[in-house]
């Protein structure tokens, strides 16, 4: 059932709000800005690392013998990672002869959901209608519900045992003649469910604990497949019920670039100071690894692009926010207003955010830095120009 909360504000209110906005638009324009010239010496300089990795990678077909030859040096070499190594879960006794042996945990919590309806009135003020909705589903952690906004789901929440997820790492993991680092030990994906045939089952009583308003019927632990389920029946789940789920990681080929140390490896350090190493499941060329992490290199500056320019846009429009407000105690006029300021923003965010990059790249790349500026200066004259148009007509 949706509770509902309705807030008058007025246009005082809001003025004075947009006012103190202003402070908070200029540090949000600040921290993109730092974002986007860090993105840029950051992408430029892990590309660096990644070219000069590229080109003192040695194949090696064979790694069943260590080769004194390799030591400090960059290889590319497929092999076995493989374990005898027998991993305990602390509390629930699960064993796996595994590289990885995974515990995930979920509750059972009811969430809330907000919904936000705002109507602006005439005289510059506000109605603001919150909505909250509740929801009960399985959950990555145990939800605070003591800040619920209706009270008939306010400390409602509880689990009847309190469990974090874990990850053990094998100690010993062989590849060939050499041992594998924890850093590429995480690294190996293919993790498969667990099917649990035996668990302490001691240890888990003793860790729960239902409370008095718990509905327990019959016994609160149940173990099937993957999962050890902690509640009364599985196939309805209660406020408070536990769920989880082991999983492991066996034994499989895989293809590394690393720098050998000794019996071991180590990430390759480029002269700029950036780190490079690369794990593949099954067999990979190197061609394919050092395209990959290009890629994945490319996607992630584009990523931080866009978070810098959004924010800019955002600054942009939390400082010029007190003019519609003024507008708005004539509604349409405020929207009217509203709607240049955010095109304002948009546009000048987009040509600010250009020419971050642009000087940025004046230092890292000179020969594309002037293509963005020469857009930036584009997006301002247009910007200009329709301005005038305006005005104008």
């Amino acid at each position: 059932m949706a509770y509902t909360e309705t807030r008058n504000i007025s246009w005082f209110e809001r003025l004075k709000n947009s006012v103190l906005g202003i402070v908070t638009g200029f540090a949000l324009i600040a921290f993109a800005t730092w974002l986007l010239w860090w993105n840029e010496g950051d992408t430029f300089k892990t590309a660096g690392a990644i070219g000069e990795a590229e080109l003192a990678v040695q194949d090696v077909p064979d790694i069943s013998q260590r080769d004194p030859n390799l030591e400090g040096k960059l290889i590319h070499a497929t092999g076995f990672a493989n374990t005898d190594d027998i991993l305990t879960d602390p509390i629930f006794g699960i064993q796996s002869k595994a590289i990885k042996l995974e515990r995930e945990v979920e509750f059972y919590q009811y969430v809330e959901n907000t919904h936000k309806e705002t109507r602006k009135k005439l005289g510059g003020g506000e109605e603001e209608i919150t909505t909250y909705t509740y929801e009960h589903k399985w959950y990555s952690s145990p939800v605070n519900s003591s800040s619920f906004h209706d009270p008939a789901y306010r400390d409602r929440n509880f689990v009847l045992a309190n469990v974090d997820d874990n990850t053990i790492l094998a100690k010993n993991v062989s590849f060939g003649a050499y041992k594998l680092p924890d850093f590429l030990k995480r690294q190996i994906g293919g993790a498969v469910p667990i099917n649990i045939t035996d668990y302490n089952s001691d240890s888990v009583k003793n860790i729960v604990h239902a409370p008095a308003n718990y509905n327990a019927s019959g016994n609160l632990i149940h173990a099937s497949g993957s999962v050890i389920y902690i509640g009364s029946n599985p196939a309805s789940p209660q406020i408070g019920d536990v769920r989880i789920s082991f999983k492991e990681t066996l034994p499989a080929d895989i293809t590394i670039i690393a720098q050998v140390i000794r019996d071991t490896f180590e990430p390759f350090t480029a002269s700029n100071g950036y780190s490079f190493s690369r794990l593949a499941m099954g067999t990979v060329g190197s061609a394919i690894m050092f395209e990959n992490a290009r890629s994945e290199n490319n996607m992630m500056a584009w990523i931080f692009r866009a978070i810098g320019a959004v924010c800019v846009m955002f600054g942009l429009g939390m400082i010029m926010k007190p003019l519609s407000v003024i507008f708005d105690i004539i509604p349409f006029l405020g929207d009217i207003v509203g709607a240049g300021t955010g095109l304002i923003a948009f546009v000048l965010g987009l040509a600010w955010s250009l020419i971050v990059i642009a000087i940025a790249w004046l230092r890292y790349r000179p020969l594309i830095a002037g293509g963005l500026i020469a857009a930036a200066l584009i997006l301002i004259i247009l910007l200009r120009n329709k301005g005038k148009q305006s005005m104008n007509a």
